[in-house]
């Protein structure tokens, strides 16, 4: 009767453990899972709108100036963050490459997303900033872009707009296309990372 209870007893034990699900793949699902959703810092508290930073280089031609390639070319690199579908940046660059000339510029841009379908975007940019040191110092810019995404971190442009410029005596203005090429700082398995991934193949 004793070896009976105790071969009971351990049955009952067997069976209790035998119910229990093993714990390692679940903690490791949990591991993963976790990992996965990575929620960063700079997303919002709702978490959906997405903000990170990006840095842009600019490579503009002016289409109706005189001259040659050096005085036509104007590469600028933009770094800003991305709020949603608006961008803040901050650009520096040169309206033109000749050497000896007065053509660095700061400038602040704002970006509005007007338009996005899976891969492609068009965005409306409006621009302020200065001339360092020229006598058409203060600028004002006006652009368009219809932009590609690569990947979730990188996307390319094609850019069209114009630039004004203001001094005391006189003003012109000049009209460039150009070529963008931008990278985002998305975090590895971030909440951000997956939303603009399935962004891009939601519409495919």
């Amino acid at each position: 009767m004793k070896h009976l209870f105790t071969l009971i007893c351990l049955l009952i034990v067997i069976n209790t453990f035998a119910q229990q699900p093993p714990k390692g793949p679940i903690v490791a699902k949990a591991l993963v899972a976790r990992r996965d959703t990575t929620t960063e810092s700079d997303t919002s508290k709702e978490n959906k709108e997405p903000r990170y930073f990006y840095l842009s280089v600019n490579t503009n031609v002016f289409v109706n100036t005189k001259g040659g390639f050096a005085k036509r070319f104007a590469p600028a690199i933009e770094f800003g963050r991305t709020y949603g579908i608006f961008d803040i940046g901050l650009a520096t660059g040169y309206t033109n490459t000749l050497s000896g000339d007065t053509s660095h510029y700061l400038e602040f841009r704002p970006t509005i997303n007007v338009f996005s379908k899976g891969r492609f975007a068009e965005a409306l940019c409006l621009g302020a900033g200065y001339v360092i040191g020229a006598k058409q110092g203060l600028m004002t810019e006006i652009c368009n872009s219809i932009n590609f995404n690569i990947s979730e971190t990188v996307a390319v442009a094609v850019t069209q707009g114009y630039v004004f410029y203001d001094g005391t005596n006189n003003n012109r203005s000049t009209q460039y296309m150009g070529f963008a090429v931008t990278y985002n700082f998305l975090k590895s398995h971030s909440v951000n990372k997956q939303r603009k991934k399935k962004a891009i193949v939601s519409d495919n």
